[in-house]
């Protein structure tokens, strides 16, 4: 399994993360389509091959296509929206009533439910670090019937993600 091979290659002062991930993946918080769409989606935004690849494989095996193309397209969409929407923070108030001009369909018609979609995009708003997208996320997500605790472990496995990718970097470049 692509996640014990990911587990397994984490050295010893990454066992925190080891524990983690073993953890969150038996997650009871999230349904499965929840679980693997954010396990994927914050994959897609930690920028690490190995990541990736190890995820995706797996994540294939619970989510149906569709699922598993929107949770690449929440990595996508909130790649661009988490740089453009900082920038216009950034710049201040004269920036607040720029037209955005970028198109991004995929959050209306994302071939999932809502909330799933809004909750992968919550996660990479995190990874990505854009408070704008992830508060606006966390809202819809709430509005649509998720949980406080719900919204927490999809912040947990984006963090954690991200823990991992930094270490397979570090490891590979020792």
């Amino acid at each position: 399994m692509s996640i014990d091979n990911l587990r397994s290659g984490l050295p010893e002062y990454a066992k925190d993360q080891k524990l983690n991930l073993g953890s969150l993946t038996r997650s009871t918080e999230l349904s499965e389509q929840q679980l693997w769409g954010t396990l994927l989606a914050s994959a897609a935004a930690t920028r690490n091959d190995t990541v990736f690849s190890e995820i995706s494989e797996e994540a294939k095996e619970h989510l149906s296509d569709e699922a598993f193309e929107a949770a690449l397209g929440a990595a996508t969409v909130m790649a661009m929206n988490n740089v453009a929407y900082r920038a216009k923070g950034w710049l201040g108030d004269d920036y607040a009533q720029v037209k955005f001009g970028l198109r991004m369909n995929i959050i209306s018609k994302p071939g999932v439910e809502k909330a799933d979609f809004e909750l992968w995009s919550l996660a990479v708003s995190t990874i990505n670090g854009c408070e704008h997208c992830a508060v606006a996320h966390d809202k819809t997500v709430r509005e649509e019937g998720l949980t406080k605790e719900q919204v927490w472990e999809a912040v947990k496995i984006a963090a954690v993600i991200q823990a991992i990718a930094q270490t397979v970097q570090v490891e590979g470049a020792r």
